[in-house]
């Protein structure tokens, strides 16, 4: 029992530093402050991902600007369809937002 207790003491300052880290990580996408995510959020922060990499401007990811110089192009509305995808499997719940375990929680097939 007392090794339970002892490692439950060591445990909770990781427990707390894993939830500060996902209520920052969240902050990061919610623009409006409301402690939510919603999918326009989701897809305006992800997005940034697609316009780093679309070095020429043009709203398509051509090979050359893909990781790895590797696959066939895609626009910018196809990404963002493809996140508003991702975005529904994250949100398990199906209430139309993520929370910070959901935002963080790895996708599902």
């Amino acid at each position: 029992m007392r090794r339970l207790v002892i490692a439950m003491a060591l445990l909770m300052p990781l427990a707390a530093f894993a939830q500060d880290s996902r209520a920052d990580y969240l902050k990061q996408f919610d623009t409006n402050g409301d402690g939510k995510v919603s999918e326009a959020e989701y897809v305006a922060y992800m997005s940034q991902g697609f316009y780093r990499m679309d070095t020429n401007h043009d709203g398509i990811l051509e090979t050359s600007e893909l990781p790895g110089g590797r696959g066939k192009p895609i626009t910018l509305k196809e990404y963002q369809d493809n996140l508003r995808r991702q975005f529904h499997k994250l949100d398990r719940h199906h209430h139309g937002y993520l929370n910070a375990q959901e935002l963080t929680a790895p996708p599902q097939g």
